[in-house]
């Protein structure tokens, strides 16, 4: 029987998205003669009822397929809002709608909330994982991620040189909420000679030997400092330049990590070392899509229309151990945000480089 399948993506946008429609509204006409709608800027646009017819030849220009190097998505996306006050007309939305399956491509958060609303409006709902952070629990890859690596590397490698040339201490924020994934793996492929993570405790003095050590042994006066947004300030620090409040043992910043870590340097050097701050903030979400997030995109696009086909329902589709394997949304959304393992080979292997990633 024809299915109309819906479509919608929701939180921070990330390149590859556009790669999931294009595999999802492909294979689910081209195969199963289906109808997909694209539901515009996710719950806003069920709770307005609005769709927008989707075909392989709407975006065929002269035999061009533009959505393959396209970042962002096509159908708009949404972060905000109290989803679940609305619940009751969103839930009438998918009956109204005429939909037989929902495909949600979104973050933890994001899936979490569809998850709420499709248990409770008993849709049939797959998920697709995206988020640059790649901290959504039980699957290896999360659409999105490998590009903000390449883009993160990228400006890596343009810092070097400047930091080089004016021998500075260049300092890279990145995101990653409370995840060490990315600043992890693009410290490691931007040669990075400091990676501080959430997951691994770091100390001031550790982290202004080691900058020391690179001076005074191997007589480099550089040094590329990679700081996820997401951990923590020592309490013990070399002063508050950047707004260092003590409440009940808790510290709070009214600056950025990457500020905070540039003035711990500069305090504990006796402003012996000159350093910069580069936030790339939401450079890392834009831009083409990599071809490893083009590749995984498109086999989670396709498998997620033959879930629908084999009606295996409540799955989000995942990446492990070299296969796409269907798992239970509420085991995901119990288990994510998914930390790095502060063991693991990718730590100690930055580790055995050289690179400082906090204290043993």
């Amino acid at each position: 029987m024809k299915k109309r399948i819906g479509i919608l993506t929701s939180g921070g946008d990330c390149p590859g998205l556009n790669c999931v429609i294009r595999a999802v509204v492909s294979h689910a006409t081209l195969t199963y003669n289906w109808e997909v709608v694209g539901i515009p800027y996710a719950t806003q646009g069920l709770l307005e009822r609005q769709v927008i017819a989707l075909s392989v030849h709407g975006w065929d220009l002269r035999g061009i397929d533009p959505l393959l190097n396209m970042g962002g998505t096509i159908l708009g996306t949404i972060n905000k809002g109290d989803t679940l006050a609305r619940a009751g007309e969103m839930i009438a939305s998918y009956a109204e709608l005429q939909l037989d399956a929902l495909i949600a491509i979104g973050g933890d958060g994001s899936m979490n909330i569809i998850h709420q609303l499709a248990t409770l409006g008993n849709w049939n709902l797959i998920t697709i994982p995206k988020t640059i952070d790649n901290d959504v629990a039980l699957t290896e890859r999360a659409i999105g991620f490998d590009s903000a690596v390449n883009t993160i590397v990228d400006a890596l490698n343009r810092l070097t040189f400047t930091a080089a040339s004016h021998d500075r201490v260049m300092i890279v924020e990145v995101m990653g909420r409370t995840a060490g994934h990315l600043a992890l793996h693009s410290g490691i492929a931007g040669g990075a000679d400091v990676i501080l993570i959430p997951e691994v405790t770091y100390t001031i003095p550790g982290l202004c030997q080691h900058l020391d050590e690179l001076r005074n042994t191997w007589r480099r006066k550089f040094a590329i400092v990679v700081v996820a947004e997401g951990i923590s300030p020592c309490v013990a620090d070399f002063g508050n330049s950047c707004g260092l409040e003590l409440n009940n043992k808790y510290p709070s910043l009214k600056c950025g990590m990457g500020q905070y870590i540039a003035d711990q340097i500069t305090q504990c050097t006796n402003h012996e070392v000159d350093t910069r701050v580069s936030v790339l903030g939401h450079i890392q979400r834009g831009g083409i899509p990599s071809a490893l997030d083009r590749l995984t995109a498109t086999v989670f696009g396709k498998a997620a229309v033959d879930l629908i086909a084999q009606e295996k329902y409540d799955q989000m589709v995942a990446w492990q151990n070299g296969q796409v394997v269907p798992v239970p949304i509420a085991d995901v959304v119990a288990k994510s945000p998914s930390p790095v393992d502060p063991g693991s080979y990718l730590i100690h292997s930055a580790r055995s480089l050289g690179t400082y990633v906090g204290e043993w």
